[in-house]
């Protein structure tokens, strides 16, 4: 799950990325003050805001995305480990420690990625124009259960489901329910022996035309291009500044949200920005985080709905993201969420 930045926030109780909001905190530079250039941005997604961004064009081609009907809440066995917060409905701040494993965790954190990423590669085979999300939602459920580990979103700040499905203009953490679309990303993480993996994709729904593929294909693209930039001892800038210079060459717009600290905590530092930024810090050998770009065809002004959760773009275009979990070494980094073909 993604956390989401923001620059002017019009009214906000705090919000989260497996998200929400943002919320500026002390001691962390105000994004308000700039919007041209690199900004110090750093603000993480919080619930029940809307954030508020320069006008835009709109360029809305298909009918907005419409709410759909949200079933039950899915049980989970009394045997399964459960992460801190659930069952609290709280919504975690940010760890502000920058999470580094020793040869056991690292160990426990390659378990949960290659779960994650087993059952990513099973949701997506799933994906059918006739399929519902909440369809998807409930053979994810089942398979993270089966595994004895437990769906991470669940019950994270009140989150209803145990998968984020966000469908077209959705740029991320969209509700399971009665719906589908034309492109959808799916973004499955787990906690397994009490370790969590987080990883998503963007499928095509059916068919699609050929700027709708070109998008998803640069998006999974940024996302290469930000992994490739890490090894001990390079800036995290150098991660936003790769994607960016990429993204400049198509005319994209970089969404709001950003990737994050991951291991026993869900969410925590190092903030993970996919645009230019002055996040401070070097990665260190032994660091796990989330790289994971969402990238829209029109403009950034995104708005949440009232479920607290789901952001999608003002303009209603189109919206793609991918992510891995990855671990930083000596010399490069490794993909942790690399589905074995």
């Amino acid at each position: 799950m993604a956390l989401s930045v923001s620059l002017e926030l019009s009214h906000s109780p705090p919000l989260w990325h497996l998200p929400s909001l943002c919320h500026h905190r002390p001691g962390i530079p105000d994004p308000r003050k700039s919007w041209t250039v690199k900004q110090p941005k750093r603000i993480c997604s919080r619930r029940a805001a809307e954030i508020q961004w320069p006008e835009q064009p709109r360029r809305r081609t298909r009918e907005p995305l419409r709410r759909g009907t949200v079933s039950p809440r899915l049980p989970v066995p009394d045997h399964i480990p459960l992460p801190p917060y659930a069952g609290t409905n709280r919504l975690p701040d940010v760890d502000p420690n920058r999470q580094l494993h020793d040869c056991e965790s690292i160990a426990r954190m390659r378990a949960a990625c290659e779960l994650a990423a087993r059952v990513l590669e099973y949701a997506g085979t799933l994906v059918k124009p006739w399929v519902t999300t909440d369809e998807i939602d409930r053979a994810v459920h089942q398979m993270i259960i089966d595994a004895g580990a437990y769906p991470s979103p669940l019950g994270y700040g009140g989150f209803p489901k145990s998968v984020c499905t966000s469908v077209n203009e959705c740029i991320c953490h969209g509700i399971p329910d009665s719906r589908n679309g034309d492109i959808i990303n799916i973004d499955v993480t787990v906690y397994l022996n009490g370790y969590h993996g987080d990883t998503s994709r963007t499928y095509l729904c059916g068919e699609v035309d050929e700027s709708t593929m070109q998008l998803v294909k640069v998006t999974e693209e940024c996302m290469l291009r930000g992994i490739s930039a890490c090894k001990h001892g390079t800036s995290f800038k150098t991660i936003g500044q790769r994607i960016s210079e990429y993204v400049d060459e198509y005319g994209y717009s970089i969404d709001p949200f950003v990737g994050h600290g991951i291991g026993k905590i869900f969410h925590s530092e190092p903030i993970i920005w996919h645009t230019y930024d002055y996040e401070p810090g070097y990665m260190v050998a032994g660091q796990t985080f989330t790289i994971e770009p969402t990238l829209s065809m029109g403009g950034t002004q995104c708005t949440l709905w009232d479920d607290g959760w789901t952001a999608v773009t003002v303009d209603g275009s189109l919206t793609a993201q991918f992510e891995h979990t990855i671990l930083v070494t000596g010399d490069g980094a490794e993909i942790l969420t690399m589905h074995p073909r």
